[in-house]
């Protein structure tokens, strides 16, 4: 076992240190950091694998894979980078959209979701919670309910502000049942993935 990489607190940190570093070194090594996550982000935003009742899009399987590799801080710094691009107009939202009408549309919530969740997974990698099946998807499942907690509060003031008769069944109807399959998906495979590249990193 390699006891170096055994004591980095996330993937990304037993690939490229952190410690050691000058102060300007770390602040230029979360910098390109940051600036790849949201570029990962924005990839995985594009793809739609059709899948009944929803296609499955990558877009929060980015978010929660960026923010456990990264861990807390950088993960939030890497999510507040990547809608800090969408509102500046790059279209690096789902279906490459992008500017302020996307994060003051009805599923802006989601997007904000997406900073706290991705801190919130990165919190618990850190604490080697990537590192057996079991703990991983506990995490994805924590950080899939942590950003649908202000995307459906924000969905469903959208339509509470349209008129709807029954604003909470729709905004579930909407903005959650649909998704489920699909984050269940995603989650069984960042369970996968994750404890198996630790594996490959501790025994290379």
């Amino acid at each position: 076992m390699n006891n170096t990489i055994a004591h980095q607190s996330t993937i990304v940190s037993s690939i490229w240190p952190n410690r050691g570093s000058s102060l300007d070194m770390r602040i230029i090594r979360g910098i390109i950091l940051a600036i790849i996550g949201s570029f990962v982000v924005a990839t995985l935003a594009q793809i739609s694998v059709p899948l009944w009742p929803v296609p499955i899009t990558g877009q929060t399987f980015g978010v929660l894979i960026v923010g456990m590799a990264l861990g807390c801080k950088l993960g939030v710094l890497s999510l507040t980078l990547y809608m800090l691009e969408g509102i500046c107009g790059l279209p690096v939202f789902a279906n490459f959209s992008s500017g302020p009408g996307v994060i003051f549309g009805p599923t802006g919530g989601y997007i904000v979701g997406f900073i706290i969740a991705a801190g919130a997974v990165g919190y618990m990698a850190e604490r080697t919670w990537d590192r057996s099946i079991v703990f991983t998807a506990l995490a994805m499942l924590i950080g899939n309910i942590i950003l649908y907690i202000p995307g459906l509060i924000w969905l469903g003031l959208f339509f509470l502000g349209l008129g709807k008769t029954d604003p909470l069944m729709a905004t579930i109807t909407a903005g959650l049942f649909p998704f489920l399959i699909g984050d269940f998906l995603k989650l069984a495979l960042a369970a996968l993935l994750f404890p198996t590249a630790w594996r490959y990193l501790l025994t290379k």
